[in-house]
């Protein structure tokens, strides 16, 4: 079996695993458990402080079918189906390396189709500042009268490159920076999940050195 990145193996199944987000974990639970669920949402922030991890927590709990406090249960069908990449619901799109009109209208073209399971299909566009202009065009239309079963979360480091119309259309979510004794304490459960003895202090470390990335400290904790 291949060797699996420990931000891969360790990535947050419930909202509460989510660290350091706590003002954005709260209301997303809360609009889950009021069934009051937008249908464009906008995460900003710098890489690695959680954004494709909600976004994908948040595509399986609005289909779920036994969500606990908010969460996806991570056991029924359609979670099963989500987390083995085969769901017809969820559709993840890289905009840095996709970032035509074609690409988009694609997704809008799938987006005429109900779910056929669960009830809503999510896109998940990333690096969403990336897409061209013809592209934004082509999502915006979309944007402004979505059917009532499609949600998309789009994901940026740069929200300041992103069309002022897009931006309108959207529920905003800044991502902080997660402070060094998050992390630390995040890589020191990591550790004794793993049964690694790691000394407190070269754990600080390298949380440091993430600069509020907790991708990057996994990743920094996986070379060491």
């Amino acid at each position: 079996m291949s060797y699996l990145a420990l931000y891969r193996k360790y990535r947050p199944q419930t909202f509460d695993e989510v660290r350091g987000q706590d003002h954005i974990v709260t209301t997303l639970k809360n609009q889950m458990k009021t069934g009051r669920i937008g249908h464009a949402y906008l995460f900003c922030g710098t890489r690695g402080t959680g954004k494709t991890s909600v976004a994908k927590l948040f595509a399986k709990a609005v289909n779920c079918e036994n969500p606990v406090d908010g969460s996806p249960c991570g056991k029924c069908a359609v979670c099963r189906s989500i987390d083995s990449l085969v769901s017809m619901n969820v559709t993840e799109l890289d905009a840095a390396s996709n970032n035509s009109v074609d690409n988009i209208r694609d997704i809008i073209d799938s987006s005429r189709y109900s779910p056929t399971e669960g009830r809503y299909k999510v896109y998940i566009i990333d690096e969403v500042h990336m897409l061209s202009t013809s592209a934004f065009n082509a999502l915006l239309k979309t944007l402004e009268e979505p059917p009532e079963y499609v949600i998309f979360i789009l994901a940026t480091t740069e929200v300041h490159k992103i069309p002022i119309t897009i931006l309108s259309r959207c529920q905003r979510y800044d991502f902080k920076r997660i402070t060094t004794d998050v992390i630390a304490g995040c890589l020191a459960d990591l550790m004794k999940s793993e049964g690694i003895a790691a000394e407190e202090k070269a754990l600080k470390f390298i949380a440091r050195a993430a600069d509020g990335s907790m991708r990057d400290a996994e990743s920094l904790l996986d070379q060491c």
